[in-house]
């Protein structure tokens, strides 16, 4: 399974690298671009985000039709030719094209759908561990490289490096990655939104996503400016931004994997999130208030923190919770709403910084994560553990199978491509020779 996933994980990583890259010091150096103002920096820093969401849908109907390998490309493709005019911009406006072409190459969907290809069933929660724990370890390394790159070459470098890392990524695709096999699923009911809505488990994973990823770009307008301009008291200097994203970098990563093991192996993921919320929390009242500059850096550790322990385990258990014919449209809908979030997230913090003050935007946001930390508290439940039963369709009895109706079985489906019958069920309740003698000719 790693194997299969490796490569693929490999292509996300160094794409969120590119975009991750530039987040620490984005809202600083664009602030001094002809006709900049914090609120266009705001649109800027969560810029990419906004067509993430409105090119999710499209390029996932596209991979359907004419295969994942070639929608990756012509997503990669796009989001080189945006690094290049970032690279290249002289004004804020500029900047914001190549921004929002960096978005419009939304492969996100198009990664999730392939692993789905080319992973079994019981396996595809570890497999989105893996690659939301890649996803986690670029934002950690973007952390503590952007900064520093910056401060020594100039952000068009850091630009320059995005479009390198999607050139390597294309290589890669037709190089390492495998090719998905045409498999088809099966089920008894189609997918409808409003179903995966009323699932107060998915509902809530959508709403974590949402808020982890609007926190984000809130979090990468407000660091840089605060630190580097007089107004605020810190006065840092650009070049020394890496002495709160290293530190940063380096707790978030030893975070990480912990999280993950606790989350998955122990089947804890709920109280993971809850710690990260916490975190969230602690993070933006330290940041809004303190005077310190070294308090403000464990306000910046905090939050590292906290979504380094929340990021791996986010699509797992998405995956997770959804039936097999909801999983698409499950991720779907999450993603979306997210990259809306990380877009509105980017922009509301400019705003504020426009009209208000940082004490007014922490205690704002401290509000909503209160919320956010109570309606996990009462309304996330941990995944119950499923095992997998694999039968030839020869050996089914298709009515006794379509009649199948257990408190115990989470669904079935069928596996044309390798005539299969899969079953999920709980092991605990209901033992496999029970699940034959009920489906077997």
């Amino acid at each position: 399974m790693f194997k299969k996933v490796l490569p693929l994980s490999s292509i996300i990583f160094l794409r969120f690298l590119g975009l991750f890259l530039v987040l620490p010091v984005l809202s600083v150096y664009a602030l001094d671009l002809e006709g900049a103002t914090p609120f266009l920096v705001g649109i800027i820093v969560g810029g990419y985000a906004l067509t993430q969401a409105i090119f999710q849908l499209p390029f996932g109907k596209m991979s359907d039709k004419i295969g994942r390998k070639p929608t990756i490309l012509f997503g990669l493709i796009i989001f080189l030719v945006g690094s290049i005019i970032c690279a290249y911009s002289t004004d804020i406006y500029t900047l914001m094209i190549g921004r929002f072409l960096q978005g419009a190459g939304a492969i996100g969907s198009v990664a999730t759908a392939m692993v789905s290809d080319l992973v079994e069933e019981n396996s595809r929660g570890k497999a989105m561990a893996i690659m939301g724990g890649f996803i986690a370890i670029s934002f950690a390394l973007a952390m503590g490289l952007g900064p520093v790159v910056a401060s020594s070459f100039g952000i068009d470098t850091i630009f320059l490096i995005t479009a390198g890392l999607a050139v390597l990524s294309i290589i890669l695709l037709f190089t390492k990655v495998p090719t998905p096999p045409k498999i088809k699923h099966i089920y008894h009911n189609d997918s409808r939104t409003l179903d995966i809505l009323k699932d107060n488990n998915l509902l809530n994973m959508i709403v974590i996503n949402t808020l982890q990823k609007g926190l984000m770009t809130m979090a990468f307008v407000l660091i840089p400016i605060i630190l580097t301009k007089p107004e605020y008291g810190f006065n840092w200097e650009k070049s020394e931004l890496w002495m709160a994203y290293l530190p940063a970098m380096i707790a978030g990563l030893i975070a990480m994997g912990p999280a993950a093991v606790f989350g998955e192996k122990k089947n804890i993921p709920k109280q993971i999130f809850l710690i990260s919320i916490v975190l969230f929390l602690a993070s933006f009242l330290i940041m809004g208030f303190t005077s310190s500059s070294t308090v403000f850096v464990v306000g910046v550790v905090f939050f590292f923190i906290g979504f380094n322990m929340m990021e791996p385990l986010v699509q797992s258990m998405i995956s997770k919770f959804a039936k097999v014919h909801q999983k698409g449209a499950a991720l779907g809908i999450s993603n979306s709403s997210a990259y809306f979030a990380t877009f509105l997230g980017g922009t509301f913090a400019g705003i504020y910084l426009d009209f208000s003050d940082r004490e007014t935007l922490a205690a704002s946001i401290s509000i909503v994560v209160v919320l956010w930390l109570i309606w996990t508290a009462l309304k996330l439940q941990n995944p119950i553990r499923h095992s997998h039963l694999y039968i030839s369709q020869d050996e089914v009895d298709m009515d006794k199978l379509n009649k199948l109706e257990h408190d115990h079985i989470a669904e079935w489906y069928l596996n044309e491509t390798e005539n299969l019958a899969v079953i999920k069920y709980v092991p605990e309740a209901i033992t496999e020779d029970d699940l034959k003698a009920k489906i077997i000719k």
